[in-house]
């Protein structure tokens, strides 16, 4: 189906809706939507048997099937504002006209949307990072248990502490290709302990997507095997583990006691402990009472008291109860608002906050907290997110999610040809995409440990940077070797053409292929993670861009090559929207180096029409009109941490609570930690969906 066929399809929604929908509309408005559809649709979806798009609105008798699909208005506005539709060979939509039916549609959605449940979350496995980190935060470990390739940048320095609100003027990090045991560090890893594989990130989503983490017999095996290895690991010791005292140690090596019941209460004081913890709830007595008797059953068999301490803790990391998330229904307790909303209770809350800001579990005093019920309470729940905040635990958000938003890891498997780009090359087969990857992700921390305005992100004034990624940025290698531990200073930007994520060199060689750029790409991309607005994929007939000759370089420009596929209907309506988005980048070569002609001698050409409306000439101007539309990128921003906070995609009824924190935002509430405060006390966060039986 088109795009003009999708939207004919939505309009007409939108028009039958307003037929019934009396509260909404005033007669005139209803009539100026009817005119409208006869006047721009029925012409290519009816009329004379004419049936774009397999949509003929003839057919289309009544509104009772459509009605149950508001996430057709959400694209219908999405067109509206982008002015899609009608497409360019058809009379223009008067502006009067457009305002309208944005302005009745938006009132239209919202109403919709009160009524409308949020999409369920599915029970869920936790992820590798997820995992690793509950293991650590659960046993008190002050490293990781095994090495993390999700943590595409470390830190080599102790410079993260949100607490300060303030980053140094240069830290020292090393990109996951390059991190090794330097400087005296520790080995990443426990001794014996292996993990299981990378968690694949969802195509327009994250690693955390529930519908994505099931649980395979053969990943099952795999984290049993794990569980086991960790509590026999020789590296879980009372050096490396926090909690030893409390946990592990002999009764008598704590008090000197020797006394047979005071080892049964310290068994049982100390599981109930663990099992809050680690199953994010109340201790139910009944499982107390049997894990109880499982612990002195290995002590009657012989097995010493850390022994048997191990060998519980083994069974708990293998057990669903701390592998899944899940979120039951309590009619009696929770407050209701329709079918499929339900308040979750307080210590989903709690779990909720924990893999939302930590990747983890809730401590203690979100257990705490949740258990006397008050965390739910405003003002409680805003000081706790104000702590986690600032906790350097938060460090987890900035590690997971902006690589993940950005799509960095894709800049992992880029390879420049090294005949036309010796300089991204470095000593012993190093490639400068390593360093590429912390300027974005340090100014993500850095907007984050601040506070700063989100629209830093794209427009900061100032970027971070060492002395190989300045030489890649000036198309050369004379940069010296010190490829591991990487100086990064923090430096004020004048050239108004770099800076913010949209212009890093990370994100040009990420969407370029080893010879040349990838408008098509780079305008997917910015579509995609910087509008929240991914495009429909390619027809499946439709041939990638051929390698060019020799004689066409010489005479063609990469717009002029693709001129074939934006003649085709079927491709014009997605080119047409991600074309602009991509050639505006056009002066960064393949590797982020600036360029004003082809190799051939031709003059780059970035011009184009942003959002069908704003015309623009350079690049300094296409960011600057991004700038001016910045509600679209806040919008979409705010999306994409819904969408993470969750665990989910996100449905129509999100959209009330991501246009009212995005409002906000806009009236000047987008500092990054309001941003994610917003997220954790919005509605989509603080309920759930409960499906009646």
């Amino acid at each position: 189906m088109t795009l003009l066929g999708k939207l004919m399809k939505r309009i007409f929604v939108v028009l039958v809706f307003a037929g019934i929908a009396s509260s909404i509309f005033a007669d005139n408005s209803l009539n100026i939507l009817q005119s409208t559809f006869k006047a721009y649709c029925i012409k290519c979806h009816g009329k004379d048997g004419k049936i774009k798009g397999k949509v003929n609105l003839l057919e289309l008798k009544s509104a009772d099937d459509l009605l149950a699909k508001p996430e057709l208005l959400e694209t219908l506005l999405t067109v509206l504002n982008d002015r899609e539709m009608p497409p360019k060979d058809e009379p223009l939509l008067p502006t009067d006209k457009r305002k309208h039916m944005i302005t009745e549609l938006n009132r239209m959605l919202s109403k919709v949307a009160e009524s409308q449940p949020f999409l369920p979350t599915p029970m869920r496995r936790m992820n590798r990072f997820q995992y690793n980190n509950a293991v650590v935060d659960l046993l008190e470990f002050d490293r990781e248990i095994f090495r993390l390739n999700e943590r595409l940048m470390r830190r080599r320095d102790d410079y993260f502490k949100p607490e300060t609100k303030k980053m140094p003027p240069q830290v020292r990090v090393s990109s996951r290709p390059l991190s090794k045991d330097i400087d005296n560090q520790r080995p990443e890893g426990f001794k014996g302990v292996a993990s299981f594989p990378q968690d694949k990130r969802a195509e327009h989503g994250f690693d955390n997507r529930a519908d994505h983490l099931t649980l395979s017999p053969l990943l099952m095996e795999s984290f049993l095997k794990l569980s086991q290895t960790i509590a026999e690991s020789p590296d879980l010791n009372p050096k490396e583990c926090r909690s030893w005292k409390w946990l592990f140690a002999a009764p008598d090596q704590v008090t000197n006691n020797p006394d047979k019941a005071s080892e049964v209460d310290a068994i049982q004081s100390r599981l109930k402990k663990l099992l809050r913890r680690a199953f994010r709830r109340s201790v139910d007595p009944e499982a107390l009472d049997r894990f109880t008797k499982f612990a002195q059953k290995q002590t009657t068999n012989g097995a010493s008291f850390e022994q048997m301490m191990r060998t519980v803790v083994g069974a708990i990391l293998g057990m669903p109860d701390f592998l899944y998330f899940y979120e039951t229904s309590d009619n009696q307790k929770a407050h209701n608002k329709g079918q499929g909303r339900q308040r979750i209770n307080d210590f989903e809350l709690a779990t909720r906050l924990a893999l939302f800001f930590w990747s983890s579990i809730p401590d203690d005093t979100l257990l705490d907290l949740a258990e006397s019920g008050k965390l739910s309470g405003p003002k409680v729940l805003s000081a706790q997110i104000d702590r986690m905040l600032n906790d350097r635990r938060s460090g987890r958000f900035c590690d997971n999610f902006p690589s993940q938003w950005l799509q960095l890891d894709r800049l992992i498997t880029s390879v420049p040809d090294p005949k036309k780009f010796p300089y991204f090359y470095l000593v012993d087969g190093y490639r400068t995409s390593m360093h590429m990857i912390s300027e974005p992700l340090l100014l993500f921390e850095t907007v984050y440990v601040e506070d700063r305005s989100i629209m830093e992100l794209l427009d900061p004034k100032f970027t971070w940077e060492n002395p190989m990624l300045r030489a890649n940025y000036a198309g050369h290698s004379k940069a010296g070797h010190d490829v591991v531990t990487q100086l990064y200073k923090r430096i004020p930007l004048t050239d108004p053409r770099r800076g913010g994520v949209i212009t890093s060199a990370a994100i040009m060689t990420m969407t370029a292929t080893p010879t040349r750029t990838q408008p098509i790409t780079r305008g997917a991309w910015v579509n995609s993670v910087i509008f929240n607005d991914p495009p429909e994929p390619p027809p499946a007939d439709v041939p990638p861009l051929p390698e060019a000759s020799k004689e066409e370089l010489s005479k063609l420009t990469i717009r002029e090559r693709l001129v074939a596929h934006r003649k085709r209907e079927d491709c014009a309506g997605c080119h047409n929207k991600i074309d602009p988005l991509g050639f505006a980048l056009e002066n960064f070569g393949p590797t982020g180096v600036w360029r004003d002609k082809y190799e051939n001698g031709r003059e780059v050409d970035v011009s184009g029409v942003l959002f069908n409306q704003h015309e623009f000439k350079t690049l300094v101007e296409f960011k600057q009109l991004i700038l001016k539309e910045k509600h679209r990128f806040i919008r979409g921003f705010i999306s994409h941490l819904l969408s993470y906070a969750l665990g989910r995609d996100l449905g129509p009824a999100d959209s009330p609570a991501i246009d009212e924190m995005a409002a906000k935002a806009l009236q000047g509430q987008d500092q990054m930690r309001s941003v994610l405060k917003g997220i954790a006390m919005s509605e989509p966060f603080l309920h759930k969906n409960i499906v009646s039986k």
